[in-house]
């Protein structure tokens, strides 16, 4: 890929802006495999013996598996090299039954999805994105992605005169206080959520042919664009950068490679939630994949043991203000590399053999490299890594750019740190 590190943040930006939910980020990606030359396999037809090539496939529309095969490979003796990612964030989404009016207001019931840092969410310009089931003017159920894109809620803080101590304490009850405002409607107006989907649906693609909603996955965020920021544009600030951030450089560096050897990326969903689904990476997604590969058992099984999977998940940098929750030897700073994620408990799946590979990887692409181990008074979060190394017995390690603010409606990272993950990957996919 000839391009530079300006040019490749665009390219990241554009992502995540045009990614605003796991379905609309899969279609993304989707689309720029095809434009590669990448060919689409279903799950629900045969294969047959797959040529040399890249192909891709993806399951409920929000996880999705890229591979490249070259030519006469065993992949019993040559294994893969895979990278891991996920495609979701926290978020709130819309409830079933979501319609509210208080005090002339119509507000919508939301649920909250995985660990979300709540208090940011207030006084945002939102919108919804997701995807929508429908039937059509024959009768057939169809499915498609929406997006309102412009800004069509907002969650109001309470004022400072109603809360003197709301700077001391401030606790929020999702129940409460976080219902967003839509329009202000008069008695008797309609507040149907589904009618409201149904006519975005005819105004954005009337080529579907749109009727009655039937059910929906419709999530909220923030309209503000991605930007890179700090006086020398140091910073990318952005939504969804975990884990948007790595699904674009495993992309990127797939797409890259010299597909001299067999490559794998796989990007699951449901991953800040436990992973427990069918496109988590607790379901049977990218096992099923792997033995659809092998020729019979024996041939799978030498094959994970002859593969690596870099799990690539965002880590915490050193806070300025709060570096005291940080190990001080283990603190990884902005725009120094990735970082190496270590937990003597297991919840990263890195060991001395990943870890040794991974940095050879970095010395071999003049790329910086941290670590990070969680203070030993703290807990520690996960990632898919350990997730997959237990479910297939592949090799795994942890690895991610630093960031702050995780979990935020909107995170920070180094404008150069996925740059320099996109380069490691890049030597990781084209190193026999």
């Amino acid at each position: 890929m000839n391009i530079n590190n300006d040019q490749f943040n665009e390219g990241l930006l554009k992502f995540i802006d045009a990614s605003p939910t796991p379905f609309h980020a899969v279609a993304t990606m989707q689309a720029a495999l095809l434009k590669a030359g990448f060919q689409e396999l279903k799950e629900t037809t045969a294969w047959g013996t797959l040529e040399a090539g890249g192909y891709f496939l993806t399951r409920n529309a929000s996880s999705i598996i890229a591979f490249f095969l070259p030519e006469n490979v065993n992949l019993a003796e040559t294994g893969m090299h895979m990278v891991g990612a996920h495609t979701d964030s926290p978020c709130l989404k819309v409830k079933p039954q979501p319609e509210k009016v208080s005090q002339t207001l119509w507000q919508l019931g939301v649920e909250v999805y995985g660990g979300a840092l709540l208090n940011p969410w207030f006084d945002r310009d939102l919108s919804m994105a997701g995807r929508v089931s429908f039937l059509d003017s024959k009768g057939a159920l169809k499915h498609a992605l929406i997006d309102f894109e412009q800004a069509v809620a907002v969650i109001p803080s309470l004022a400072i005169h109603l809360d003197r101590e709301v700077n001391q304490n401030r606790s929020i009850n999702p129940q409460l206080h976080l219902p967003p405002v839509l329009m202000q409607v008069e008695e008797g107006e309609n507040t149907d959520f589904r009618a409201l989907l149904e006519q975005q649906l005819r105004q954005q693609q009337p080529e579907l042919d749109a009727g009655r909603v039937l059910d929906y996955e419709i999530s909220l965020y923030d309209t503000q664009p991605s930007a890179l920021t700090g006086l020398n544009q140091d910073f990318i600030s952005a939504a969804r950068l975990d884990n948007l951030l790595s699904c674009y450089c495993g992309l990127q560096a797939l797409l890259a490679s010299d597909h001299q050897r067999p490559m794998l990326l796989v990007c699951t969903d449901h991953e800040e939630v436990g992973s427990c689904s069918t496109s988590g990476a607790q379901g049977t997604f990218l096992q099923a994949v792997l033995q659809r590969l092998a020729s019979g058992s024996e041939a799978e099984h030498r094959m994970l043991q002859n593969s690596l999977l870099i799990s690539a998940d965002n880590a915490h940098g050193i806070h300025p203000n709060y570096a005291d929750r940080h190990d001080e030897l283990h603190g990884p700073i902005l725009n120094r590399g990735p970082v190496i994620k270590t937990n003597a408990n297991q919840r990263y799946a890195t060991n001395s053999e990943s870890s040794a590979y991974f940095r050879y990887l970095c010395e071999l692409a003049d790329v910086p490299v941290q670590d990070f181990v969680v203070r030993s008074d703290m807990a520690c979060g996960s990632t898919i890594g350990p997730i997959t190394a237990t479910r297939l017995g592949i090799k795994t390690l942890d690895i991610g750019v630093p960031t702050f603010a995780m979990h935020s409606i909107r995170e920070m990272a180094g404008s150069r740190d996925a740059w320099f993950l996109f380069q490691v990957l890049s030597k990781f996919f084209s190193q026999l």
